[in-house]
């Protein structure tokens, strides 16, 4: 396993995302992953499994302080009065004293910002939270929030076919880990004729291709989610083999062409400002 540097703090940069994953479906596919290797696990409040994947995570025997977990604050629960008791019941269900990193979801616009990484800020300061950070936060969002705490990381989606040229820009310059979801654009990079040449060329899967594309930039790490143990299994094994520069560039230029955004429910104003 590889590991991203940002701030000191060395993050896995190939983890296991847990969205559309429930009851046992989900617990068994956590401890698959922590079987196969995986160390970053990312769940959230509103994937309503925070439960199952803290019960895989003490089950597995895997030692709690080897493993980087991530949950989410839903949008009901971002005002500072909500932000401790909603973050404590995410610890009960995980069955942990704390998490690695505590995001905000998606931005809420009649909270402001600061009020709520605040209160986030006294969570870290308690142990409660290691890192903060944002999700779904387009540039100018997360330039504010990034005014009013050490924000660690930012979680987008990102993908082949989906450029994210401003907020790597913006990783950066602040100093922060970018983390990709939906990184193989939920399948579809599997039917696109350049990644199936580059596949083909290093004997690779092309949603392979699509995950060491991601992991070959700076400060960004990769959370795949997928039902099947064998593409589990697959997704992990992309760190014996490099994309060349050109290979690189053709696959950002796909992104730009493309420009598919795939997880759109309306939370954000505008995504480009």
């Amino acid at each position: 396993m590889d590991y991203v540097q940002v701030r000191g703090v060395a993050v896995p940069a190939l983890g296991f995302g847990t969205w559309q994953l429930e009851g046992r479906a989900c617990y068994d596919a956590v401890r698959h992953a922590l079987e196969l290797g995986y160390r970053h696990l990312d769940t959230a409040q509103a994937y309503g499994n925070e439960e199952q994947v803290g019960r895989a995570l003490a089950d597995s025997g895997v030692a709690r302080d080897e493993v980087f977990l991530t949950t989410k604050l839903w949008r009901s629960d971002l005002g500072a009065d909500r932000v401790e008791p909603a973050t404590e019941g995410s610890l009960r269900r995980l069955g942990s004293d704390y998490v690695d990193l505590l995001l905000v979801h998606w931005p809420v616009y009649d909270v402001p910002v600061a009020e709520t990484l605040g209160a986030m800020t006294e969570l870290a300061e308690a142990g409660k939270v290691r890192c903060i950070g944002v999700s779904n936060h387009p540039p100018s969002l997360l330039r504010d929030a990034a005014r009013h705490a050490p924000v660690f990381c930012h979680q987008v989606e990102y993908h082949p076919l989906l450029s994210q040229d401003r907020l790597l820009a913006l990783a950066d310059e602040l100093d922060h880990l970018l983390t990709a979801y939906s990184p193989i654009a939920q399948g579809r990079v599997n039917d696109e004729p350049l990644v199936q040449e580059i596949a083909a060329a290093h004997g690779k899967t092309p949603a392979q291709v699509a995950l060491r594309w991601l992991l070959q930039h700076p400060r960004v790490a990769a959370i795949p989610r997928s039902a099947s143990a064998q593409r589990r299994a697959a997704n992990l094994d992309v760190f014996d083999f490099t994309l060349t520069e050109e290979e690189v560039k053709a696959l950002h230029d796909l992104a730009h062409q493309r420009d598919l955004r795939l997880i759109d429910p309306g939370f954000v104003r505008d995504w480009e400002r």
